[in-house]
């Protein structure tokens, strides 16, 4: 397997550069993620545009967090579900909706568990969700723009989840508290 290099902002392409200082100004720290995307500036670019994006949904941040967990679960990232684990708990998540999240089994909240269930489905779907997922989430009480926002953390996820696979990224110091294994049960084929 090739080594993909985990820039500092010294080795980063210039480019890349004024990211690790966004980066650092936000989170204390430059996540691996972004260490590993600055190979390439416009996909880091691209991830961080994203995650503010999907800030400016109607989604809270609960509620993001509910989205990027739950495809990071359906895609099988440990490094995304160690980190967004982290982010859920910073923003308040309770612990049992986290475990519930990282164990792909239904939240304690029913409307969290529409979002969460929308959105693996989703995913599992390639978007080819039934008609009758789409009113779950709507019966739940989440507007139709809810569904288009949740398309946006997925694009955002298969970016980062994606990533990881391919350059095998090391879990960051700040979240190894919350180091995750895929379930057995939910391994994908070319995982299992």
């Amino acid at each position: 397997m090739p080594t993909f290099t985990q820039h500092t902002r010294e080795s980063a392409p210039e480019a890349a550069k004024p990211l690790f200082d966004a980066t650092q100004k936000k989170f204390g720290f430059t996540p691996n993620l972004i260490r590993v995307l600055a190979e390439s500036p416009a996909a880091a670019e691209a991830y961080l545009t994203l995650t503010a994006l999907l800030d400016q949904t109607s989604l809270d941040p609960i509620e993001q967090q509910v989205v990027l967990l739950s495809v990071s679960f359906e895609n099988g990232c440990a490094y995304c579900m160690a980190a967004h684990s982290g982010v859920a708990k910073m923003v308040g998540a309770s612990d049992e909706l986290i475990e519930a999240l990282r164990a792909g089994t239904d939240l304690p909240e029913a409307k969290l568990n529409a979002l969460s269930r929308f959105t693996r489905s989703v995913v599992r779907e390639r978007g080819w969700v039934s008609d009758n997922e789409v009113q779950i989430l709507l019966d739940a009480g989440y507007p139709q723009a809810t569904v288009f926002e949740v398309l946006l953390g997925v694009a955002l996820k298969t970016l980062s989840n994606y990533t990881n696979h391919i350059a095998d990224t090391e879990i960051d110091d700040a979240f190894q508290d919350f180091a995750w294994q895929q379930p057995s049960a939910s391994k994908s084929p070319a995982t299992a």
